[in-house]
This record gives structure tokens, sequence and C-alpha cells, in this order.
């Protein structure tokens, strides 16, 4: 869907919702200057499909998401060219984050300008029939559940509706239970399990799989582990997906859309960007942030060097596990190895986060820093096998399948058997141990720490008050006493 999503840059449903604009000052600001009349549009299938591309629009502002995810958890510090760069982004790093937070803020927003965008197409989705709709509408329920699905990870309670927000919604939309938020993003996953296909109209849309996946992870969340093996068992066993044999390659551009990706969200470097509007790229913001500061030589571009991996995370990569050198660059090994030269930013530690940082070769469009392509690989199946490793072993369902789906990606991450026989909470070591070095840089380390009661693994976590982050104050203003604030902030 790379270049569908292209195609209607500047197309009017970019401003549809507030929030898509960072210089509002609350997500439900203006909405009525930008809301389109129901009955001039949803008049025809182009209309659904052109309303659906802005709806999954939204998906390439978590960027922020990812970085952050990375970030706020053990796996990175937060690097950049001093302690003052990104000071929003600092502040989370070093866990002194506030409700006055221009981070956060854009987080926010982007989520709800997503919810709303998929809201507008289920909004109307009765008033014109044609054949298909029903995989634009589960398209629709996927992503407003995915969207919904960060704002309840990330704040906790939120305002969930299931029609457009709108001007005044803020004064008297409570924030609703996270339960209720979960209970949306199930129902929504169910639909579209049951109206998606496994394969795709269009390379990069959601599927049947995309929605089992994001379901089971939703249940995990939430410690439904039976619920979660049984949806993640149907996935695994019916689904079309498989471990690729060579970890190397999934990172690279030539292994995007590839038999291990379950969801993936669309980037390419065919239209520039610049800092007044980075969720206006159609690149890959965070490869830019993530890159190696003032680098010169082969493979690689530079970038701002943020998001820099700690020894820690490094140490964790047993001996013999070949996706440390995929995962991990070395830079000062590389250079030595590669006649190439770089800068220390702040917080140097001598690493970056390979999985994501900018390659020479792409178009360089506008800013070269922000309009990198390298798709962010979402949900990948070795992520679907550990998940469900998880859940039959948190559940105390079954041992033995756990270490099956654990041993599995094992094997691949060590080109040979490297069975874990363990059970017991030593099996739950083990599997949080894997989930951290399979999928270190990509995102999820955070809430893997803060959803299994091990936040005080992070230097600075406050217990009670860490687990989820502050809305931003100009919410809370903007409500006029309808939300209060998260604990302790």
């Amino acid at each position: 869907m790379k270049k569908y999503i292209n195609k209607l840059k500047g197309f009017f449903l970019l401003v549809l919702v507030l929030g898509a604009n960072s210089c509002g000052d609350s997500y439900l600001e203006e909405v009525d200057r930008y809301s389109i009349d129901s009955e001039s549009y949803f008049n025809s299938e182009t209309d659904y499909y052109n309303a659906l591309v802005g709806a999954y629009d939204l998906l390439q502002s978590t960027y922020l998401n990812v970085i952050l995810g990375e970030i706020a958890s053990d796996n990175t510090l937060c690097g950049g060219e001093s302690a003052t760069d990104v000071v929003a982004w600092q502040q989370i790093d070093d866990m002194i984050h506030t409700p006055v937070n221009a981070e956060l803020k854009k987080l926010w927003e982007w989520m709800y300008a997503g919810v709303n965008r998929a809201n507008f197409i289920l909004e109307f989705q009765d008033k014109t029939d044609f054949e298909g709709k029903e995989i634009i509408l589960g398209e629709a329920h996927f992503l407003r559940a995915y969207y919904y699905f960060e704002l309840v990870k990330w704040f906790g309670d939120v305002p969930l509706k299931e029609t457009r927000f709108v001007l005044g919604d803020e004064t008297s939309v409570p924030r609703s239970p996270a339960a209720d938020v979960y209970a949306l993003i199930e129902a929504d996953l169910k639909y579209a399990v049951d109206n998606l296909n496994y394969t795709a109209p269009q390379v990069g849309r959601a599927t049947k799989g995309s929605a089992q996946a994001l379901l089971g992870k939703a249940y995990l969340y939430q410690n439904k582990f039976t619920e979660a093996t049984t949806v993640l068992d149907q996935l695994i066993t019916e689904g079309p997906y498989d471990l690729v044999s060579d970890y190397d390659t999934i990172f690279e551009t030539d292994g995007e859309n590839n038999i291990e990706s379950v969801f993936e969200v669309q980037y390419s470097d065919a239209e520039g960007a610049g800092f007044e509007c980075l969720q206006c790229s159609e690149g890959n913001v965070a490869v830019g942030f993530n890159g190696i500061r003032n680098y010169t030589g082969p493979t690689f571009d530079s970038g701002f060097s943020f998001n820099v991996p700690t020894q820690e995370v490094v140490d964790e990569f047993e001996a013999g596990d070949l996706r440390k050198d995929v995962a991990i660059l070395d830079i000062e090994a590389w250079a030595t190895a590669n006649s190439a030269t770089y800068g220390e930013g702040n917080e140097h530690t001598g690493y970056f986060n390979r999985k994501y940082i900018a390659r020479k070769g792409d178009l360089n469009t506008g800013d070269q820093n922000l309009t990198n392509p390298n798709n962010y690989r979402a949900i990948r199946f070795a992520d679907v096998l550990l998940m469900a490793a998880e859940a039959y072993n948190r559940g105390e369902i079954s041992d033995s399948k756990a270490q099956g789906y654990l041993n599995r990606v094992r094997e691949r991450a060590f080109g040979t058997a490297n069975d874990v026989t363990s059970t017991g909470a030593t099996l739950t070591d083990a599997i949080a141990h894997e989930r951290r070095v399979e999928l270190v840089g990509e995102g999820h380390r955070f809430f893997d720490l803060v959803r299994t009661g091990r936040g005080a693994e992070i230097d600075g976590f406050t217990a009670g008050k860490n687990e989820v982050f502050p809305i931003p104050i100009e919410e809370i203003q903007f409500s006029n006493g309808n939300w209060a604030q998260n604990d302790n902030y």
C-alpha cells in the first residue's frame, strides 16, 4: 500500500481530523473546520477507499511510538547531540517526564487522529453498498483497534467513542476504563478476523492474520492467557506465515513484506518532508534519528545518534546468537574494518540500532534523515510465536507447547537446535529473555516489562506511576475538569 498512501498525500483526508496537525492545542481543536458533510461523501467505493487510505496514513506517525518504546526501556539511552537535544525524549529516558511533554502530546494527537479517521468510515458504513465493502470495513475496524491499543498501552484509561470525536466532547466524554477500551479493541479485531482474508487486496494492507495477531497481543496484555493461546494457535497453524531462514534479511528493503511479516507499516522515500511536519513524512523518521552521527563510509548514511543500545542489552545476547550483529552495530569495530569515520553524540555507547538505521541507496528526497523508506515490522511471526509461548507458560496451560514455540525461534537464531528445556518460572524468564534479544530495537521492551510487573528494572521507574504516561497537560486543561490526570503526575 506504500504507493497508494503517497498517491493521496495532500488529499483532504490529511486534515480531516484534529491531531493530524501538530500545531493544534487539543486533539479536538477545530474539528468542525475540517469536517466533511456525509451527504457529499461516501457515495462510492472510491470514497470509502480514499477514506481508508487516510486512516492508514497515521500509521506512519507511529515512528514516534517505536522509538520512545525503546528509549523508555532499559534497552537504549536517548542519545542525540547533547543532553538538551529533544528534551522531551531525554526526560522519558530518565523517567522524569511530566504532563508538559511535547512528544507525548504528539503521540496522543496522532493516535486520536487515526481513531477519528477510522471512526469516520465506520460511522457511515451503511451509506453506500458495493462488492467487497466488508474488506474495507474490516480494515477500518483493525485500524481503529490498532490506534486504540497504542493509546491504552501508553496512557491507560482514555476517552472512547465509536463515532467521530467532535468539539465539546473533551468536556463531556469521560476517560473510559482500560477494560472498556480493550473490550472495543477485541470486538473490532474479531470483526476484522471474520471479514478479512489472509491475503490482502494490496501489499501492506491489514489481513486476517494481522487482526489475529493483534487480538492475541491484546489478550496477552490483559493476562487473558487462554484466549491468547486460542487465537494465536489459529494464526500459527492456519496462517501463511513462517520464519524466514536468514534473520539478516528481515530488516533490509528486499526483506519487506515477506513470509514473516504479519503486519508492516509501509514507508517510502518518494516524497520529502521537513521538521515542521514530521508526521507528514512518507519516510520512517525513526531511521534518521537512530542513525550514526557524522558518518562517512560504506553501507550506512548519517543520522542523529538517538536511541543508542546499552552495553547491558548487548551483553544479553548469548554466545553464538546470530542475531547480535544484525540487531546491534558496533560502530568502532565497523569503522576499523571499513575505513569509516563517525562522530560521538550524547551518551555515546559505541552501539547503534542496526535494524533501523539509514542505509545508502534511497532517494534522499527532502531532508534525507526524514524520508528513509525502511518499513516498520510492526508484528513479525517470531513475535507471534513468542507471544504464544508466553501465554502457554504464564497461563500454566502447557509448558511443552511453550517450549516448542520458543525453541522454534531459537533454532533460527543459532542456526541449529539450541533448546530450552526448563519449565515454570525459569521458562518464563527464558521467554522474556528471548523476546528481548529477538525484538530489540523494535519498540516493545518497555511495555513487555510493565505488563509483566518488571518495570522496576528500568532506571528511575516509579511503581504506581510510570506504568503509564501522563495525559498531556493541554488535554487536561481543555477538558475543564472532566478528565483527571494519571496517578502521581
